[in-house]
């Protein structure tokens, strides 16, 4: 019986290409954006869950709230890892990781960037599920200069993974010994480190401050144990331990410190959270936001829905050619659960058809959206697991769908009615038919609304006037391997032609160092109400002007001025948190060291805002003051404003000065790339929702353009009588499409409100954003109806075109 279902079925979809090869490209279409889409946020919501603990696992993140500054910091302070173990039976375990950023690392003669080293603690591997191929993970970590290395890493060094006992030359002189080698941290990791360098190596890490936050800080709670209990017990942990700290540093209690308005607080966050929902200062890895999964998934489904509302469309537009043949069945004797059998039959065979065909090109695809996606998500084995089920009952799922309604409607005809024509079918009148066509087209407005208002934004973006020249400016990085020449390194490069500046520091708009300090405006009062808690940049006498900055008042830093050691420049932001009606002139204070100390800043110069941050985030107060030659981030980057367009020689030109001062290796970027690089996931967002839109409109479009065929099918006759009466190829055009355009308009009037909203919302979370402005629903109704139009018309003007007698002769 089924192998005459499917023998029956395949005839009637042969007998019918035209319609065959629409539903089953238009379904493929699809079912393989869909595919791509689930395959992206399956790897997005894997993040980190390789981890068997993953489930216990959480970082401690601090908010900290100081006068009019509140700041989100993904650290902790040192002494807080072992303080947890010790004072918290809830906790099983706990590991620090502070990021050591890149290192140098000799290969023979060769001395080799390694980018991604970190400081961990020896209780690494007692909460992360990081397999060893080498050595012992109990002691791997434990003694200073010991160091645990990926496979890749081995292998690139020594040619093998069996690497515990061998010597790692950093910077020339300090040997570091390889004490395990484990597998490559998987790229759905929140942190990716080629190289873990024992935590006993890092000083720093043995500070007993409370108020200095600068380590990564994850806790493995016991089985059974409520994160939210041991969040309850944080704020009495900090009294404890730091409320003597704060009263030396701000001269107040933790309790009067918060009746001020301020607040020092620590909370936890799911491990398998952190990728999705944390995008906060000090994290170790570039995170992506919840926002585009939802976005994606939408996506996803109004694609699928759009291609399944188009089998359905085509499927109850045949009814009238269908019905006969339902009648002449009927009088054979075929029963009503014969016939719903067979339309069902011819359904799942389409649905299997284009899932197979989709399955094939989402894997031939896949290399092509993992390149615009920034991902490499792959098909393995443990995919298939899923994927396959998945995909099968996604084809009962659409087919039973999409083959329901003409299934149990063509099938319940009375044979009587069929035969004698009482059977009112076709286009005109079709409820159903109608409610999906506007259905598929507000999908398809929506999503043109929004790529508009994405490419808008993004294009403000990149046209905004941040307040400083990001354009042809070269830094060059790791400047601090100069050392005592890196003013040399500076001087040369300046004297160069086709340089017209160049400054020294780490602390630029588009990079990553930042820093911040507290500052008071009273000398006696140091308490919250008279600081302020700004990002503290170091910078040299060259900064401003290499940097296009401007200042709105006061002077700049002078060579001529010894005092200036002790000077600072304020932005307007600052001025403004200040509470100075004219800054220049005014002291600011600050406390340093551990005697406390305090250091008194002149304030010489007001700089006009500019934005250092995401557009996501307003502009925050900065203090500017000149670095120290002997602090590593102070030279860690020498930024070189070009004036020339033969830039592969001028860049020759500064490696030979860099090669004469040190063998290490030279790199480089050019600042406009940075800041690109700051928005690339907005940009690649773009970009995927372009395509998927395209792709709803054109499986849209299929569904219209078999519509207009039947339509034109249907009224083929009228069209013959119309022209013998004297109607031009116009009128018949705009009689067979007004039909169809006021389905649309009503689409528009039903799809453009919602896709304002959408979009508006999507706006809110940038600081810095456009307007969604009224002629951006009314460019997407224009493209929309002329989209629509071209697709009817073509069936349209040849129905228009045919002769009359042809249509007419067998009456």
């Amino acid at each position: 019986m089924i192998r005459n279902y499917i023998k029956t079925a395949w005839r009637s979809l042969m007998k019918n290409r035209a319609f065959t090869a629409i539903n089953v490209f238009g379904l493929a279409l699809g079912l393989t954006a869909c595919l791509l889409i689930v395959l992206y946020v399956v790897d997005e919501l894997s993040f980190d869950r390789y981890n068997t603990r993953s489930d216990r696992i959480y970082r401690v993140n601090e908010d900290l709230k100081l006068g009019n500054n509140a700041v989100k910091y993904a650290v902790a302070m040192a002494p807080l890892a072992q303080t947890l173990k010790n004072d918290f039976p809830d906790v099983e375990n706990a590991v620090r990781i502070k990021n050591a950023n890149s290192w140098h690392i000799k290969k023979g003669a060769e001395k080799i960037l390694e980018p991604n080293v970190a400081f961990a603690d020896q209780s690494l591997f007692d909460v992360f599920t990081l397999p060893m191929l080498d050595g012992n993970p109990s002691t791997a970590l434990k003694e200073p200069n010991s160091m645990v290395i990926t496979e890749t890493t081995a292998k690139k060094y020594f040619n093998t993974t069996e690497a515990v006992g061998r010597n790692l030359t950093i910077d020339d002189n300090t040997l570091f010994k390889v004490t395990g080698v484990i597998k490559d941290i998987p790229k759905t990791s929140h942190f990716n480190f080629n190289i873990l360098v024992s935590m006993s190596t890092f000083p720093d890490s043995r500070d007993t401050h409370w108020l200095r936050s600068d380590y990564n800080t994850y806790v493995l709670l016991r089985k059974g144990a409520d994160p939210a209990r041991l969040e309850a017990a944080f704020p009495q942990l900090l009294r404890k331990y730091s409320e003597g700290e704060m009263e030396k540093e701000l001269h107040q209690s933790i309790n009067d410190f918060e009746r001020s308005g301020s607040h020092f607080s620590m909370n936890l966050i799911p491990l398998t959270d952190i990728h999705l929902h944390s995008n906060i200062s000090g994290e170790l890895g570039s995170n992506s936001t919840m926002q585009y999964i939802y976005i994606f998934s939408v996506i996803g489904i109004f694609i699928l829905f759009i291609a399944c509302v188009n089998f359905m469309n085509l499927s109850t537009a045949r009814s009238s050619n269908r019905a006969r043949e339902v009648g002449v069945r009927k009088v054979l004797g075929s029963s009503r659960n014969y016939l719903i059998a067979q339309f069902l039959t011819e359904s799942l065979l389409i649905t299997l058809t284009a899932a197979i065909i989709a399955l094939a090109a989402a894997v031939a695809l896949l290399p092509l959206f993992n390149q615009l996606a920034g991902k490499e998500v792959s098909i393995t084995i443990n995919t298939l697991a899923w994927l396959i089920p998945v995909s099968i009952f996604l084809v009962l799922v659409i087919g039973f769908l999409a083959g329901a309604y003409p299934a149990f409607f063509l099938s319940a005809f009375q044979p009587v009615d069929v035969l004698k024509g009482k059977i009112a079918t076709g286009f005109k009148g079709g409820f159903l038919r109608s409610f999906l066509v506007i259905f598929q087209f507000s999908i398809s407005i929506f999503l043109i609304i929004g790529t508009l208002v994405i490419y808008n934004q993004l294009h403000y973006i990149q046209t905004r006037n941040l307040g400083y020249d990001r354009k042809q400016v070269l830094v060059i990085k790791n400047t601090f391997e100069l050392e005592k020449q890196v003013q040399t390194f500076k001087q040369q490069v300046k004297e160069l032609q086709g340089v017209s500046n160049a400054t020294v520091t780490g602390f630029i708009p588009t990079g990553q160092n930042r820093g911040t300090a507290i500052f008071y405006k009273d000398a006696a009062a140091h308490d919250q109400a008279n600081s302020i808690f700004p990002q503290t940049w170091p910078v040299d006498y060259d900064y401003l002007n290499t940097l296009g900055m401007k200042l709105s008042a006061g002077r700049n830093f002078s060579q001529n001025m010894g005092s200036d050691s002790s000077a600072v420049l304020i932005n307007e932001t600052a001025a403004k948190f200040l509470g100075f009606k004219d800054p220049i002139g005014k002291t600011l204070y600050r406390r340093v060291g551990k005697d406390n100390l305090v250091e008194s800043f002149n304030i010489i110069g007001v700089i006009k805002d500019f934005n250092f941050n995401s557009l996501r985030e307003n502009i925050s107060p900065v203090v500017m003051r000149l670095g120290s030659p002997r602090a590593e981030n102070d030279i860690s980057d020498v930024s070189v404003k070009v004036s020339t367009a033969n830039l592969p020689v001028l860049l020759s030109q500064i490696q030979v000065i860099w090669s004469s001062l040190t063998p290490t290796h030279f790199e480089y970027s050019f600042m406009d790339e940075d800041f690109n690089n700051q928005y690339r996931s907005e940009q690649r967002i773009g970009q995927i929702f372009i395509i998927f839109t395209s792709l709803a409109i054109l499986i849209a479009c299929l569904g219209l353009f078999g519509l207009a065929a039947y339509a034109a099918e249907q009224r083929t006759k009228e069209i013959g009588i119309r022209k013998v009466l004297g109607a031009s190829v116009s009128a018949i055009v705009g009689t067979l499409s007004k039909d169809f355009l006021k389905l649309i308009i009503v689409a528009i009037v039903l799809a453009s409100p919602l896709a304002w909203y959408a979009m508006h919302k999507w706006l809110q979370d940038f600081a810095y954003r456009i307007n969604v402005q009224w002629y951006t629903p009314v460019i997407a109704a224009i493209a929309s109806m002329i989209i629509a139009f071209i697709t009817i018309s073509f069936q349209s003007v040849k129905a228009a075109l045919m002769n009359p007698i042809k249509s007419l002769k067998n009456e």
